[in-house]
């Protein structure tokens, strides 16, 4: 296939204070084997060298397009500015975090299953999780996989393919369709995004190893779980909006009982170790009431009682 005749992926690259790591991000763009591409970076008002590096590029390549925006915004109502760059000529969307790079051959990789496969919405891939590769777990060579098996495979934890925005290609007319493609009131909106597209699609995979997700401990978003400890409340969350969408009864009900498990032995650890309790207990309180599930007394204490048990059989 030609390059002209190779359909259109516009990449967008969201960012707020990125100098650290954005050249090697954009210089993976520029890297790639796949030529038709357009480069989307939106500047989230930076205090640092972002801009500056940003638009080096946009100097050597006319395919890298800059916008600053006029304010400073949320995390997640950026990444919703960069969705809205996708223009009516492109045909998927790749979204590349600025802390994040791509293999060369990642973006043709990509583009050659969901051409294969015109009824996928989404492409994943291996993914190189800082030193550990991730998103494993589907049968090789699955190129295709149904949507809501994909779906159903995430929700049972047999498999993480959604790890991040940067492991996913989306078909661009699935971005415009959603004035906001990431929902701005869910910390795990990427996630949720992804069980959303495959209700009506099916999922791509390319078993190679073709992003680059960095570990990022100290980020904000990994602080705020960590601290709070909502990692837990979070995949229950999930599991109860989409479990019965894509669930039957009697696995979503198994599947809920050990969810609700593991979230009280988490929140009994958390409440038992941590110094900011009330703090936990108004956040986990309001979101789990939000999803018709308030708190429970009597899993709290199976909670604490587990994990006395597992403490004294560790000595």
């Amino acid at each position: 296939m030609s390059a002209q005749a190779a359909p259109l992926v516009t990449v967008v690259t969201p960012v707020f204070n990125g100098e650290a790591y954005l050249e090697e991000c954009l210089e993976s763009v520029l890297r790639q084997t796949y030529e038709r591409w357009e480069c989307v970076v939106v500047n989230n008002r930076s205090t640092d060298r972002t801009l500056e590096i940003a638009e080096s590029f946009a100097v050597r390549d006319p395919r890298v397009r800059v916008i600053t925006n006029e304010a400073f915004v949320g995390v997640i109502q950026n990444h919703n500015i960069a969705c809205r760059q996708v223009g009516p000529d492109a045909k998927y969307c790749k979204v590349l975090q600025a802390d994040d790079w791509m293999f060369p051959d990642c973006l043709a990789e990509m583009v050659a299953v969901a051409e294969g496969h015109p009824s996928v919405g989404l492409v994943g891939s291996y993914v190189l999780h800082g030193d550990h590769v991730r998103c494993d777990g589907l049968p090789y060579p699955s190129p295709c996989v149904p949507g809501r098996e994909a779906c159903r495979l995430n929700l049972l934890g047999r498999v993480y393919t959604f790890l991040a925005p940067t492991a996913l290609l989306i078909r661009a007319d699935l971005v415009r369709s959603r004035p906001n493609y990431y929902d701005e009131a869910h910390l795990h909106s990427d996630v949720e995004a992804c069980y959303e597209v495959l209700r009506e699609t099916d999922f791509g995979f390319v078993h190679r190893v073709l992003t680059f997700v960095r570990r990022q401990e100290g980020a904000i978003t990994a602080a705020h779980l960590g601290r709070l400890n909502l990692l837990a409340l979070s995949n229950l969350e999930m599991l109860v909006r989409y479990g019965r969408v894509y669930l039957p009864e009697e696995e979503f009900k198994g599947a809920l009982r050990k969810a609700d498990c593991r979230y009280y032995d988490s929140l009994a650890y958390a409440l038992w170790r941590s110094r900011e309790r009330r703090q936990i207990w108004r956040e986990h309180s309001g979101r789990m009431t939000a999803i018709d599930r308030p708190l429970s007394f009597a899993g709290l204490l199976g909670g604490l009682v587990r994990g006395q048990l597992g403490r004294m059989a560790r000595g």
